[in-house]
């Protein structure tokens, strides 16, 4: 009997509820004691990963994707229900989170690293590819607050993938400087994808999802209707073709 692959990520039960503040109630709505809307992003949902596994979570724009992406990383806290992760997690979903913008980018190299899980000694053997990917020269020693949104993305991404990553969790909307830069992270994106790592994406992009990815998942209106091969694909657009190899 073949050995089930080892657990990267364990998901019990998740709920994420927000509350949904009106900035202006009408006058009905004064006189009403709670008027705000709750809004349940992810209801009871249980997801097991194993480790190595190539996964793509489609779904509607609200359906709840970067809702469970966030939890994965930790980024926002599940209402109820048990996250565990075995591994080291690295999230391109908001690559600021971690910087100060008082620090130089030399220093917010070390503090995002440490925040990673990366020791001081990784990060120094590591920091010259760092600066050298990120390619901001002599910026790199200015304080975060005079970088173009654009240099800080950049900054983010270089530290990122030079934490050696156990689970890469991706989001769609990453877009991280111009296009040369573009390319070189996608190029950098792709040997992840060849390599024995967990990598989990969201995005609307099926072709994407049909070149890199072995298991899909369907999330609709917080919860999972469909987990399985490239099959779900054709069953979520009945239009959308499997690319033909080159």
């Amino acid at each position: 009997m073949k050995q089930p692959a080892a657990i990267a990520i364990q998901l019990t039960d998740i709920r994420k509820k927000y509350q949904i503040h009106h900035e202006k109630p009408t006058l009905v709505e004064k006189f009403i004691k709670d008027h705000n809307e709750t809004f349940w992003a992810l209801k009871k949902l249980t997801l097991t990963v194993h480790k190595g596994e190539k996964i793509g979570i489609i779904g509607r724009n609200g359906s709840g994707k970067t809702t469970l992406l966030k939890i994965m990383a930790g980024i926002t806290a599940p209402t109820s229900g048990r996250v565990q992760t075995y591994g080291r997690v690295v999230s391109l979903i908001d690559l600021e989170a971690g910087f100060h913008a008082d620090l130089t980018g030399y220093q917010n190299i070390y503090l995002n690293g440490m925040l990673l899980g990366m020791s001081r000694r990784e990060i120094e053997a590591k920091i010259k590819d760092i600066i050298a990917f990120a390619d901001l020269k002599q910026f790199i020693d200015a304080p975060l607050f005079t970088y173009s949104s654009g240099m800080a993305l950049r900054l983010g991404f270089a530290v990122a993938v030079h934490a050696e990553p156990d689970i890469l969790l991706l989001d769609e909307n990453l877009s991280a400087g111009d296009a040369n830069f573009r390319i070189k992270a996608r190029r950098k994106l792709q040997e992840f994808f060849r390599e024995e790592k967990t990598i989990i994406v969201v995005t609307h992009y099926l072709d994407f999802i049909a070149e890199t990815c072995d298991r899909i998942i369907h999330i609709k209106n917080g919860a999972v209707v469909r987990d399985g091969g490239l099959e779900i694909l054709s069953q979520y657009d009945p239009d959308w073709k499997r690319p033909q190899k080159k």
